[in-house]
């Protein structure tokens, strides 16, 4: 198998041609020194880090796997090394706040870097990757203190964050949570209960571990309404704000998994553990959505960066491979037989694979653009900017982990045989990628959000933000130069439209209609959305080849891809219309007891 290589060029393509970021941050304050030649100088260096570091140790990392004995974790051989020279090169102070010791650049860019190394081993970025969340939800909702004595370890990767929501008896359901927390004489809580699946819970990577925990205070109200966020450190703090003792936080055990063998994921017990509030009491969920939202969009790009990893091995191997003869004629008539992507069905596999990896990191470095603009742009362009992640974080999540799934199955499928087996690498990068449709709300969990919470609870105001970027795409297409794209865009469009109101009417009859639709509605969604980033990249790529640009053939693949995609992809939306204008009555019309063995 070829080993990853950082795609920098499209990457580039995405921040500086497609998006044009340089000169949004001109307007931003704080970022008017960031440059096309910054990103790009900065995304190297990445690449370089990711190759020379981390993908080494993807595939050993799955065979040693993280160890558990007598209440220590052990991460694989190897990845405590990588950790520190990821923290010596300064990698997770990049979007940092300078408060706290942080190099104050773009939240874009951050996002950029956590695909690369997620793609070049996502177990071991697992370890880091959720501190970002905790670095957010503290800064936003954590008071002075719990400011000044966790954000600048943190922000500088001495200390690590985690996310406790998940209970052995609730999963999503956050509603049954048990966990307790009871105040103490000094201002802090203690905090008792058992949170299980919680990625990177314990390792030996960082001096400390900031745990932040959902639990209820007592005479709580019952329901989230009664949640209340807490930090809750591996190890407390003396007055000098340095480790001192051992908090009576425990991992007794960790999961064996179907994939990320390397990443630890751990059973925890609160056993009266000093934890510390964050926001207001029993307004803790409200809080962790800050955590909630960022886990979401890196779930994500973990799942175009494994989309990238399988393509990127599938097509190493569909020129090297030799196999039967091409329908049309010998293409290599000096060799035995024909290297299998002459075949049209191996280039179906790997234009799908290209275009939902690249269609979804354009969508998700828009997505990531979009908090920088919330965090430093205008009253009304921040309002905006915050109003299209609510509508665009649960299809990032949900969408693209699902085509990210399926495209790492392409990938096992180019190779054939070889690819079932271990020592290709491509069938760990499939079970690697199972769990991401499921982490940080399932692909429902998902789909419920968007159509009941973001779409039908606005009255559809949310869908308009997008529906207009579409509706200005197409009206800038005066020429109609780009109408093989832009048609189908908007016709699409209008059956986003058609089918909103469609399940907005049934449900005022019967809400099991939401449920019944939301799958099939998100994605809809997502092969829109992905379809309107598309006919971006096409009409971006077509005025590069009208200038002569030297890299006609980076641009024409651009454009073919486009192509594919609106040909072979996107009509898939078209299924999920008429499975949805289907109604809702032969899924719930099913009485559970005929759910019979």
């Amino acid at each position: 198998m070829s080993e990853y290589k950082a795609p920098l060029r499209d990457i580039s393509f995405v921040m500086n041609e497609l998006l044009r970021v340089e000169d949004l941050y001109k307007e931003l304050p704080g970022f008017e020194e960031v440059s096309e030649q910054i990103l790009n100088a900065v995304m190297a260096e990445c690449g370089k880090f990711a190759e020379r570091e981390l993908v080494p140790l993807y595939r050993s990392g799955d065979e040693e796997g993280a160890d558990w004995q007598d209440g220590v974790v052990t991460t694989p051989a190897g990845f405590k090394g990588a950790f520190e020279k990821y923290v010596e090169n300064g990698w997770p102070s990049v979007s940092g706040n300078p408060e706290y010791g942080g190099q104050g650049l773009p939240y874009m860019l951050a996002s950029a870097i956590q695909e690369v190394f997620a793609a070049a081993n996502n177990p071991w970025s697992l370890y880091a990757g959720l501190t970002i969340g905790a670095i957010k939800t503290i800064e936003e909702h954590g008071d002075q203190r719990c400011k000044s004595e966790y954000l600048g370890r943190l922000v500088s990767g001495d200390w690590t964050g985690t996310m406790c929501l998940t209970e052995p008896h609730c999963g999503s359901d956050l509603s049954l949570m048990r966990t307790r927390a009871e105040p103490e004489d000094d201002g802090s809580y203690s905090i008792s209960g058992t949170k299980v699946f919680i990625s990177s819970g314990d390792h030996d990577l960082a001096e400390n571990i900031v745990h932040v925990v959902l639990a209820r205070l007592p005479e709580a109200p019952t329901g989230t309404s009664g949640l209340s966020l807490f930090v809750v450190p591996k190890f407390t703090l003396d007055e000098e704000g340095e480790v001192a003792q051992r908090n009576t936080v425990h991992c007794v055990s960790i999961e064996k998994k179907m994939g990320f063998n390397a990443s630890a994921t751990c059973e925890l017990h609160f056993e009266k553990a000093k934890g510390f509030l964050v926001g207001s009491p029993n307004k803790g969920l409200a809080c962790m959505f800050t955590f909630m939202n960022a886990a979401r969009i890196s779930t994500g790009l973990a799942g175009v960066a494994h989309a990238e990893k399988s393509y990127q091995g599938a097509l190493a191997y569909a020129r090297e491979r030799l196999a039967m003869r091409s329908l049309s004629g010998p293409r290599n008539p000096d060799g035995e037989a024909d290297p299998i992507i002459v075949h049209p069905d191996v280039k179906r596999m790997l234009l799908t694979q290209k275009a939902f990896t690249e269609g979804g990191r354009a969508m998700l470095y828009f997505l990531a653009l979009q908090e920088d603009v919330a965090a430093r742009g205008s009253e009304d362009d921040a309002k905006h900017a915050n109003d299209l992640m609510e509508l665009l974080t649960p299809i990032g999540k949900g969408f693209l982990t699902e085509v990210g799934y399926e495209a790492t199955n392409h990938g096992v499928q180019v190779l054939g045989g070889a690819g079932f087996i271990r020592e290709s690498g491509m069938e760990q990068i499939v079970r690697d990628s199972r769990i991401l449709t499921i982490w940080e709300g399932t692909t429902g969990i998902q789909a419920l959000d968007l159509l009941g919470r973001k779409v039908l609870a606005t009255g559809g105001e949310s869908l308009k933000l997008f529906t207009r970027m579409i509706d200005e795409l197409c009206e800038s297409d005066e020429k109609g130069e780009h109408s093989d794209f832009l048609e189908p865009l908007c016709a699409c469009k209008e059956d986003w439209l058609a089918i909103t109101q469609y399940a907005g009417e049934r449900a005022m009859q019967n809400l099991d209609e939401i449920g019944a639709a939301s799958v099939d509605y998100l994605m809809f969604s997502g092969y829109l959305c992905l379809a309107y980033f598309w006919a971006r990249m096409a009409i971006v790529a077509r005025a590069k080849m009208t200038s002569l640009d030297s890299e006609q053939q980076f641009y024409e693949a651009k454009i073919m891809t486009a192509k594919f995609y609106f040909d072979r992809l996107l009509p898939r939306s078209q299924a999920h219309r008429l499975a949805l204008q289907s109604g809702g009555d032969s899924i719930t019309g099913m009485p559970e007891e005929l759910f019979a063995l």
